[in-house]
């Protein structure tokens, strides 16, 4: 079994936080978009109280994302990065190997939702593109997407074809105009709302508009049918204490002042 975290800790030096939670969760890979701590320095702090497989951070020319592997580098060397997302190839021994992609896509502060679509198509084709060249699709997809799973990037079969079911991404793809089109299945749809275990969202936005969805589900999983039997939902979960320390407001909204604006994730897959 390995175990992800992932966290847009916003610029903010986090790290003994952070360290905590790799703790607490047994995590294998860690995931933190804007980070601005050097990797050395994160190194250390994720080191300092760990006894056996320390953490390694494995090269990396993304600007947005850096990834920690508790695990030697060779086993998740980059495949193709940008400046916005990192592909990686993880072969670890006595596991089948996976394609793991993490992002931070563009805000919506810059661009328009039918650009923010436009470009979610484009990333799509870069997946496709990496799932060739392996030779097979066990690929998870995850990162601060800045959309929500329900707008058009996320759910269109030339996007990230994101389904809510899991019994309808096991069917593989579907056809649209004579076109092939696999599925990624994405279980952040069952964490919104009050039936959420935790808070109903990743991150709130409040805007005075006449259409405000205020909790949003930036940070998401996306995992292709190939890897849907080794992922359970009971696994995933949106963090929101340390174990003393919240990560809320006493109003429940992301405590941005003293952590994020966005909440951290974990999710596990059986290997």
């Amino acid at each position: 079994m390995v175990s992800f975290l992932l966290w847009n800790i916003q610029k903010k030096n986090l790290l003994e936080t952070v360290a905590k939670l790799v703790i607490q969760h047994d995590i294998d890979i860690l995931m933190l978009i804007e980070s601005n701590e050097e990797p050395n320095i994160v190194l250390r702090t994720l080191n300092k109280s760990a006894n056996v497989n320390l953490f390694d951070y494995p090269f990396s020319n993304c600007d947005h994302v850096r990834i920690y592997t508790r695990f030697p580098e060779q086993f998740a060397r980059p495949i193709f990065e940008d400046n916005r997302f990192t592909i990686r190839h993880i072969v670890l021994p006595g596991m089948i190997d996976i394609i793991l992609i993490v992002i931070h896509f563009v805000s919506k502060v810059n661009i328009r939702d039918n650009s923010q679509s436009m470009q979610a198509v484009e990333f799509a084709k870069e997946i496709i593109s990496t799932e060739k060249r392996i030779g097979h699709s066990r690929t998870v997809v995850t990162g601060d997407l800045n959309m929500n799973p329900f707008e058009d990037g996320m759910i269109s079969a030339n996007g990230l074809h994101g389904s809510m079911s899991r019994n309808i991404s096991l069917k593989g793809s579907r056809i649209v105009n004579g076109k092939e089109y696999e599925f990624f299945y994405n279980p952040m749809w069952s964490l919104m709302g009050d039936k959420s275990s935790g808070p109903p969202g990743t991150h709130y936005d409040y805007r005075s508009e006449m259409i405000s969805y205020f909790w949003n589900m930036y940070d998401q999983v996306l995992i292709r049918p190939e890897l849907v039997t080794r992922f359970s939902n009971d696994d995933l979960k949106i963090i929101y204490t340390d174990g003393e320390k919240s990560f809320l407001k006493p109003s429940g909204e992301p405590d941005e002042k003293n952590f994020s604006d966005h909440l951290p994730i974990t999710f596990k897959l059986h290997l």
